[in-house]
């Protein structure tokens, strides 16, 4: 389900790098501009968002672009909803995939912002205090988030009941020729340069028919954006964190040798059971 690319004269430390590693597809495109050393300047980021994602603006309407941190900003959501200024550190891995979700999950990362910003008016209006379970969900799926898109029904079934083993091993080959992992997250994109043990994202799940994935990535990227913001604002009044579902990255197929074995899914420090409510 993997796209590989190779990019020309990319450095190994460099974005284009990352091309062709699991997960990093939906963004691999504009990856392989990024053949220097190091995470892109902030101008490439803007460069890059005017040409793929002009159109993109914040929760509030404000044409979306990247300027550099102002330590006068008191309310970094609300700064991007009347502004459309992400503050964004050049040179910065975090930040720049935080550009890069902007570019690929427009109608997603808008909805987020607008959502933050109504519970900051709704706490205020309560005389409530602090973030709320809301924002926190919101903040932890735009950290974290990865959407599971499949054509087989029991595959997100399986993930959500924490069935580890069946789903990853034993219905390796229905997972690998059915469902497809996006993540939404920039600070995952950001974790997987180096995966490590116990790295988690926080799902959402989406079945779909067969024929989705014969969609272009662009177009089962823009698809699934339209269904994430959708999904989000009916989830908005019930968004805690646990509206999500963990999983355990490391678990699926390619994402590293060592789950090339049915032991390997044993482990449940880190395939950890579903807890009983």
């Amino acid at each position: 389900m993997m796209h590989t690319l190779t990019p020309l004269h990319a450095t190994t430390d460099s974005p284009a790098a990352l091309v062709g590693k699991p997960l990093f597809a939906s963004i691999a495109a504009w990856l392989t501009r990024f053949t220097d050393a190091g995470p892109p300047a902030l101008a490439a980021l803007n460069t890059l968002r005017a040409e793929v994602a002009p159109a993109t603006c914040s929760g509030g309407g404000a044409p979306i672009r990247f300027s550099a941190p102002d330590p006068a900003i008191t309310s970094y959501e609300a700064h991007i909803f009347a502004s459309g200024e992400v503050p964004t550190r050049s040179h910065d891995w975090h930040d720049a995939f935080n550009a890069l979700a902007w570019c690929a999950w427009p109608r997603s990362k808008a909805c987020c912002n607008r959502l933050h910003v109504e519970e900051i008016h709704a706490r205020s209006a309560a005389g409530l205090g602090g973030r709320g379970p809301v924002r926190d969900a919101l903040t932890q799926f735009d950290e974290c988030g990865i959407v599971v898109v499949s054509s087989a029904p029991e595959i997100p079934a399986l993930l959500a009941a924490h069935e580890w083993e069946e789903v990853f091993w034993r219905r390796r080959q229905t997972l690998q020729h059915s469902t497809r992992f996006l993540i939404f997250g920039h600070g995952s994109w950001d974790q997987l340069r180096a995966p490590f043990f116990g790295l988690c994202a926080k799902a959402l799940y989406r079945v779909v028919a067969p024929d989705w994935h014969t969609l272009d990535e662009p177009a089962r990227l823009a698809d699934t954006d339209a269904w994430l913001a959708q999904e989000l604002n009916t989830l908005r009044h019930r968004l805690s964190t646990r509206a999500f579902s963990p999983l355990p990255l490391l678990g699926i197929p390619g994402l590293t040798p060592a789950n090339e074995s049915a032991d390997y899914y044993a482990d449940s420090r880190q395939f950890r059971p579903r807890r009983q409510r």
